[in-house]
């Protein structure tokens, strides 16, 4: 099997045959605030949906995205700081005396 692409740099040869034939367009849903997009995988899928194009395509939904993960929106969510302060001030509160 003759290779077909050398990487510039490093001239390692790129294997042949190990990555899947099937990509295909896939529209991926964020179901927590619902923003989609298109983009290319192998994942399964049975639902479909029609597209900005007019086209229909397979549906993938995923819980969190890009657009709703705490560290790509910057919107930590804290777990009662406060509470938790409080807490630990009255337990050892009385041993620190």
């Amino acid at each position: 099997m003759k290779p077909s692409f050398r990487l510039a740099k490093t001239n390692k040869i790129m294997k042949q045959g190990i990555h899947p034939e099937s990509y295909r367009f896939v529209v991926f849903k964020d179901m927590s605030n619902g923003f989609s997009f298109l983009s290319r995988s192998t994942a399964p899928s049975r639902e479909t949906v029609k597209w900005e194009d007019g086209n229909e395509y397979p549906l993938i939904k995923l819980e969190i995205s890009n657009t709703s993960h705490p560290f790509y929106t910057g919107k930590n969510v804290l777990v009662d700081t406060a509470g938790r302060i409080d807490k630990f001030n009255k337990r050892y509160a009385k041993s620190a005396k």
